[in-house]
């Protein structure tokens, strides 16, 4: 990656709010700032670079976020599987390599994460790992979930649990759509291999 931008196939992107300089920040920014490098994320990073310029919405952001990746009534395995299933269905280059290393640490078959990468849906899911999936691809599809999945998924999660997958992929959707919109570049120690953009 460059001052000019970071490329994934054959586009170029230019990072539209880059992080910003300390010196910079007012007294609220340099606030939340202190919090999120003192917190589970161990700085501003991700979503939060571009936020940051609105330090009360990361404030609040983050206070759910901190839940749902930390404290949800999920197992990390499936957790872990709704951020990958988003960040594929929004093309989010940041999520999906901060969560690919992560889903596999916690059980996601590589073959699973391999067929999600390339838009596939995905063979040899454990039980639990299908359910979340067809609860979000209705939830994307079809911007509800029918009876027949949510019946399952109550079963197999609970309402707590099925709140919480709901939750994950709204939230997931939210700084995903933030990072696009800013043009916020993957890692730059990433190893993941990058995920092409669906065919217009």
């Amino acid at each position: 990656m460059d001052k000019k931008g970071w490329t994934i196939g054959p586009v170029t992107y230019v990072d539209r709010m880059p992080p910003l300089p300390m010196q910079s920040l007012n007294d609220k920014q340099r606030r939340v700032a202190e919090e999120l490098t003192n917190g589970p994320r161990g700085g501003v990073k991700g979503p939060f670079i571009p936020v940051l310029r609105s330090p009360d919405l990361v404030d609040r952001l983050g206070k759910v976020g901190e839940y749902l990746r930390f404290g949800s009534s999920l197992q990390p395995r499936i957790s872990e599987f709704v951020m990958l299933i988003v960040s594929r269905e929004w093309t989010n280059q940041f999520e999906w390599a901060v969560h690919v290393p992560l889903a596999l640490k916690n059980g996601i078959k590589e073959e699973v994460i391999q067929a999600l990468g390339e838009g596939r849906h995905p063979k040899g899911m454990a039980e639990d790992e299908e359910v979340a999936y067809e609860v979000c691809e209705e939830l994307s599809r079809t911007k509800g979930v029918s009876d027949t999945t949510y019946h399952r998924a109550i079963e197999k999660f609970g309402e707590v649990g099925v709140i919480d997958i709901a939750t994950i992929y709204g939230y997931f959707v939210t700084v995903c759509a933030i990072m696009n919109l800013a043009h916020t570049p993957p890692p730059a120690d990433t190893k993941v291999a990058a995920i092409l953009p669906y065919p217009l």
